[in-house]
């Protein structure tokens, strides 16, 4: 298993044990009990900027006035939790002693557990605000089992939802040309900074395998054609609530025709040229290579390494 951002979760989420509500009573009244507060797509970070800001149950309701309902799990007996505060503007005169941050703006500088965390906090508490009625009746949803599903009020119907993420397959392909030397396909939305490129990715549609959705999204963003699809890795992406699923794939093709509706340019690159890269967001005039926080950038090294 890869050590990816986000995919190292220390956590054990206590699946059966989270339906009883004494359990979570429990856990809540825990002294070592440890919260996380998001607001909007924004966290708390201690003043060092070394971790994440982790509040008692107490801290929180003292300045909340109510307690977290999102439970996450359990490392060496310590509860974790996570609450959204985005409708409660007056806890940010409280806080505001705590550096507030970007979600995506400290992760190199955390640990990596508590990225792992974040990450699955973050997708929880996106699912809750978007599963508020009922998708069969329409009626009201709870939270139920410590938030690990969203229980329908109406009696009648009763349905539980659980939380979902929209799977995303993400690629490197791979060609030997006529000169012999192996390069890779690199594409960048116009919506990046400039001279920005990464892997290839996109939804898996219904009724698709994860392979035949490798080569259709390739087909489509790039006009290139590819076969062998091998899968490399996995990776929680919180952004909103995906899953990238990561490949090498062989192209059959060479010539790129990105067309009008996905991608801004596409190109293919050597290693050697991949070697003068700079790094995604920096001022120089050169390519640059994906974030280090995804999983195209690792997709990347490993084909460069290979």
């Amino acid at each position: 298993m890869q050590n990816l951002p986000f995919s190292q979760m220390p956590l054990a989420r206590c699946s059966r044990e989270r339906s009883k509500p004494e359990f979570i009573t429990q856990q809540l009244n825990s002294d070592n009990a440890k919260v996380l507060l998001f607001y909007q797509d924004m966290m708390l970070s201690t003043s060092h900027l070394d971790d994440l800001l982790w509040l008692s149950v107490k801290q929180v309701t003292t300045i909340l006035g109510r307690a977290p309902h999102l439970f996450l799990g359990l490392e060496n007996n310590t509860p974790y939790f996570a609450i959204e505060i985005t409708q409660q503007e007056l806890a940010l005169d409280e806080l505001s002693c705590y550096q507030t941050l970007p979600f995506r703006s400290q992760l190199a500088s955390f640990p990596a557990a508590s990225v792992a965390i974040a990450g699955y906090a973050k997708t929880l508490l996106h699912w809750h605000k978007t599963h508020v009625f009922c998708g069969r009746c329409g009626s009201q949803n709870t939270s139920y089992e410590g938030g690990y599903s969203r229980r329908c009020d109406n009696k009648k119907c009763g349905h539980i939802t659980f939380p979902r993420h929209d799977p995303a397959v993400i690629m490197i392909v791979r060609k030997v040309f006529d000169d012999g030397v192996e390069r890779c396909l690199l594409g960048r939305q116009a919506s990046w900074p400039v001279g920005n490129y990464s892997a290839l990715a996109g939804f898996v549609d219904a009724g698709e395998t994860l392979e035949e959705a490798v080569i259709r999204e390739v087909k489509e963003e790039s006009g290139i054609d590819v076969s062998e699809v091998q899968y490399i890795a996995s990776q929680p992406w919180p952004f909103p609530s995906s899953v990238m699923i990561g490949f090498i794939a062989t192209a059959s093709s060479t010539t790129i025709d990105i067309g009008e509706d996905e991608l801004e340019d596409a190109k293919w690159f050597s290693r050697d040229e991949l070697a003068q890269f700079g790094e995604w967001g920096d001022d120089s005039s050169s390519f640059k290579k994906p974030r280090y926080s995804s999983i195209s950038r690792f997709l990347l090294e490993h084909w460069i390494n290979s």
